[in-house]
């Protein structure tokens, strides 16, 4: 049950951030700043949802929160896999700025033991909220980095970027971490190491065969090593899916480690339970959370019915929203296990095209946002940032740029037309396209000047590569840039040239100024995601026994 003094205002946020507030002198729109409830779910399609346009897959509970609320029709994330997607919608900036990207393929943080992550000099709304009298906790998957230089200096820790409470994954739920024959990187890794056992092997088969012959000379050593370097790589390949689930699937409360490895049939339960106790110490203090939701099932009607049930509905802000789009290439046969993403082109990791970064955005809160809205402006996951901050009664850092804008005026309908007439649409740090609302002519237009090569030719994704690239040679640069009107195309299906379209070079020129006015905005920083902050390094492991022996079970059994 949920026990909280009504005098006592707090936000939550699933897969992303719950979060409390204490009473403040100022006073908003309800009287009071509200209670705040922010649900991220993870690789979640816009396709998936009913009032989005699902009608083969039930999702009353979403839809039931955007019948109460509004809906956002054109919610954008900053970027279409999750670490640098998290990272723009906790600080409220391009994860460019903050260098949550990488260069060279790496797209996500790779382990749990690396040195990257979300720069301890950024700014969330957690941070700004907490110093408002917020207490603030965060539930579920963080994925935004751990340790700087050793296994338990918590330098990009969620309670050193301004949590109070955390629990969950510090990395991300994988296929991996049930030995699901959908792998993210098991698979990959053994492919590899297969490949050098089988060189070396051949190598030191080569050399005894030589070594017995006569017909090579010198010691024995070449011969010892290479069959020792083939033994290890064949012992390795036959071992990296456990050491991959030790490694980094494991559930952490605050800096100690709870379970590892964690219990997958159990972790959604064991969540759950922590939001209740979470909530339930709460009277009396305001507090803040996090919890993880799932594709194919989410969770977050428990936490809507609780707040019925204590009567705090009308005084909870709550969100919905996904990182980023579903996955084509989570595929096993003719079985389609990444989500769907509507009408939109592509999905997951492709950089530009609408399905991986058109994700749901579903505001509630009731007698002050009207039910039923739908709002078909350009909005982004880095509005959520100026949004909270400004209700829960803090300001906006102005010693940085701030991406995001504040979506009050349009929830509420005081403003017609959303602050964002670009947004930028990177895939790591190279920028794949940009999108133009025309305030003067109602059009919206999108401009590609990279995109991915889909494989097999003709398909809509990726398909045997587990994500399209970002750069490379498996990656189209158009000059001129692809031009298309969602207005009227949302599905960019028909790619506009100057024969069809009067308005082409000034769709460009324009477009091009405002990029070149944003780069201009840009200082370089350490790329978080690239080779150094990005490989393993052993000291760096979280291990709750003595490394590598990594094994404990402090949850018990959660019924």
């Amino acid at each position: 049950m949920l026990h909280l003094e009504h005098s006592w205002s707090w936000l939550a946020v699933m897969v992303g951030v719950l979060l409390g507030a204490r009473p403040s002198a100022c006073r908003d729109l309800s009287g009071s700043r509200p209670n705040i409830l922010l649900l991220m779910a993870d690789d979640f399609g816009i396709g998936d949802i009913g009032c989005y346009g699902n009608n083969s897959i039930r999702t009353p509970n979403i839809d039931r929160l955007a019948e109460d609320g509004v809906m956002l029709t054109q919610h954008i994330a900053a970027a279409s896999v999750c670490t640098p997607s998290r990272a723009a919608f906790l600080t409220g900036r391009y994860p460019l700025r903050s260098g949550m990207v990488s260069s060279n393929g790496y797209r996500v943080l790779q382990w749990t033991g690396v040195s990257g992550g979300l720069p301890t000099n950024e700014t969330t709304f957690a941070k700004i909220l907490k110093d408002r009298g917020y207490a603030t906790g965060l539930i579920g998957k963080w994925h935004l980095g751990l340790n700087c230089e050793s296994s338990n200096d918590h330098c990009h820790h969620p309670l050193n970027h301004g949590f109070d409470h955390f629990y969950g994954m510090p990395f991300s739920m994988m296929g991996d971490c049930i030995h699901w024959e959908l792998s993210e990187k098991r698979a990959g890794m053994e492919h590899k190491l297969n490949v050098c056992f089988q060189i070396m092997a051949f190598a030191a088969l080569t050399l005894t065969a030589g070594k017995l012959t006569h017909l090579t000379s010198g010691s024995w050593t070449p011969v010892v090593w290479s069959t020792i370097a083939a033994t290890l790589l064949f012992v390795t390949s036959y071992s990296i899916g456990v050491l991959i689930v030790h490694a980094d699937c494991f559930l952490m409360r605050n800096h100690t480690i709870t379970e590892q490895p964690m219990h997958f049939q159990r972790t959604t339960s064991l969540i759950l339970k922590e939001v209740s106790s979470f909530v339930q110490s709460s009277a009396g203090r305001a507090r803040t959370g996090c919890t993880g939701i799932t594709r194919k099932r989410w969770t977050g009607w428990w936490i809507l019915d609780t707040l019925d049930m204590e009567g705090l509905t009308n005084s909870t802000l709550v969100y919905f929203t996904s990182d980023h789009g579903g996955s084509l290439e989570a595929q096993l046969g003719k079985e389609q296990y990444g989500g769907w993403n509507g009408i939109y082109k592509g999905g997951k990791g492709m950089g530009g095209w609408e399905g991986g970064i058109r994700v749901p955005g579903i505001f509630r809160w009731p007698g002050v946002l009207q039910a039923g809205r739908v709002i078909h402006e350009p909005t982004s996951l880095m509005d959520v940032f100026p949004t909270v901050v400004q209700l829960g009664g803090g300001e906006v850092p102005q010693d940085r740029v701030t991406d995001g804008r504040d979506l009050l005026p349009l929830l509420l309908g005081t403003a017609q037309h959303s602050d964002h007439e670009f947004l930028l649409h990177y895939c790591e740090n190279f920028l794949h396209a940009a999108r133009w609302r025309q305030r003067d002519g109602g059009r919206l237009w999108k401009v590609h000047y990279m995109t991915p090569l889909f494989h097999p030719e003709g398909a809509g994704a990726c398909y045997g590569r587990g994500v399209c690239p970002c750069s490379g040679d498996q990656v189209a640069h158009h000059d001129p840039p692809l031009l298309f009107d969602l207005s009227r195309d949302p599905s960019e299906a028909h790619a506009l040239t100057p024969d069809t379209e009067p308005s082409f070079y000034h769709v460009m020129d324009t477009v091009a100024r405002a990029v070149e006015e944003h780069r201009r905005t840009l200082i370089p920083v350490p790329l978080q995601l690239d080779t150094l902050g990005n490989i393993w390094r052993p000291w760096l492991q979280p291990c709750c026994g003595q490394f590598p022996l990594c094994w404990c079970d402090r949850e018990g059994d959660p019924r």
